[in-house]
């Protein structure tokens, strides 16, 4: 099978930014990958974005892309999501929002404070994407997988 691609080539410049030359021969430099659902399907909808803001290509599924480019937007795209796992719930200041929560990631222990409870975002099949003050993802990817204490703490405020 093979893929038709939206652009002539991508790479890195001497920088180490991409570099898109389109099917009309123009090269873009410093684009962006973003991902149309990051969460919910990561593989499907990848938009490359100029430095000016706008579209320059669509990716309908990041995996149908031979492997040269498809490693250079996954590379891009691991450097820019930065979304720790929440492994354990150690502690919770107060109930109340703000709180200030210490938890076990996938990186180690943290502390965040979450600003209310619409910072924790239900997903489906008991996922969770709770979100810190500072912009910070952590996924629980199960929540009924999580330790005792931990579900306890958690149901406080969801």
């Amino acid at each position: 099978m093979s893929t038709t691609l939206p652009f002539r080539d991508l790479a890195l410049d001497a920088h180490g930014r991409l570099v898109l030359t389109d099917l009309h021969g123009a090269t873009h430099e410093g684009v962006t990958p973003v991902r149309a659902h990051p969460i919910s399907a990561p593989d499907e909808g990848l938009s490359l974005v100029g430095v000016h803001g706008h579209e320059l290509a669509w990716i309908e599924r990041l995996s149908a892309l031979p492997d040269g480019p498809r490693k250079l937007l996954e590379a891009e795209l691991a450097a820019r999501e930065f979304h720790p796992t929440l492994k354990r719930l150690i502690s919770v200041n107060t109930f109340a929002t703000p709180s200030t929560w210490r938890v076990e990631t996938d990186r180690g222990e943290v502390d965040f404070v979450l600003k209310s409870e619409e910072d924790i975002r239900r997903l489906d099949e008991g996922r969770l994407l709770i979100t810190s003050t500072h912009g910070v993802q952590l996924q629980v990817p199960d929540r009924w997988a999580l330790d005792k204490q931990s579900k306890r703490l958690l149901e406080r405020f969801l």
